[in-house]
């Protein structure tokens, strides 16, 4: 089966509605990005985005990547990530929903960035207990995706493959996986993506990401404003004919970075994206 070909959506914009929508079978949507505090009252999505992304639903299957869940903190994940999450799906039908495997806060406070949960028992039953909850409160599938690891790599008892295929298996979830991300911890840290990819049950992986992203400093960053490179590119026609389960491969692209990358180069990225998945399935 062909992989479906997904993007990120760009709210309320006629150049997404007429140069992008038409290329792409899937739209992933992030219930943060889209989400407005006023007045002081907790955040929400707009009666107009959810407007806008119901007519989008028309034409394309809608799927919901989640950013602030933070479903790794110790202290409890964002309760307020749920009512946006409750908005669209009164809105709109939604095929599956995912969230990163790490945590953005620590006692309430924001980091400003992701970081990845350590690799311990300890951390794997509390990720499990609550993509759990999560399954018994969506009738939905739900996917973790794992992150760009920033930091040195802790102390483990599991490897990073070993971790999702033991968290898969006791919450009942599913694995998006990244494979501009995969490419960052190599160069990064030295990780060795052949051995992860040899390790990690594919026939998890519903969803498949890749990006395109800036280094500093020496980093690889996991920022999504540039095409994807050739690398990433050959990377994903290696992983999708090992995945049999596989529903669509997104290309992931923030809002902030349309205006310097230009509708022209996003769609070019997506009939590549075209051609590399009927190219599986040849």
């Amino acid at each position: 089966m062909k992989a479906r070909v997904g993007t990120s959506f760009e709210e309320l914009d006629p150049a997404f509605i007429q140069g992008i929508l038409p290329l792409v079978d899937v739209v992933e949507v992030a219930p943060d990005a889209l989400a407005v505090a006023l007045d002081g009252r907790p955040p929400a999505i707009p009666a107009a985005t959810l407007e806008a992304l119901a007519q989008i639903a028309e034409q394309a299957t809608i799927a919901v990547h989640g950013i602030g869940l933070s479903i790794g903190s110790w202290h409890g994940w964002n309760d307020n990530y749920f009512r946006l999450l409750d908005q669209i799906l009164e809105a709109v039908p939604v095929a599956w929903h995912s969230e990163h495997l790490g945590f953005t806060h620590v006692n309430g406070q924001f980091l400003g960035t992701m970081l990845c949960l350590p690799r311990t028992e300890e951390a794997l039953d509390l990720v499990a207990q609550r993509a759990q909850a999560i399954l018994q409160r969506y009738p939905l599938p739900f996917l973790l995706e794992h992150t760009v690891n920033l930091l040195p790599d802790p102390p483990a008892s599991m490897s990073a493959a070993g971790f999702l295929n033991r968290l898969a298996d006791c919450s009942r979830c599913e694995l998006l996986l990244d494979v501009y991300n995969l490419e960052c911890d190599a160069h990064n840290q030295g990780f060795q993506i052949i051995d992860f990819l040899d390790e990690l049950n594919l026939a998890l992986v519903r969803e498949i990401h890749l990006a395109g992203g800036v280094e500093r400093d020496g980093l690889k960053l996991d920022i999504h404003s540039r095409a994807s490179a050739a690398s990433t590119r050959e990377l994903l026609r290696q992983v999708i004919p090992r995945c049999p389960q596989l529903q669509a491969v997104v290309y992931e692209i923030m809002p902030q970075a349309i205006p310097a990358l230009g509708h022209q180069a996003w769609a070019d990225e997506l009939l590549a994206l075209h051609s590399v998945c009927a190219d599986d399935e040849a």
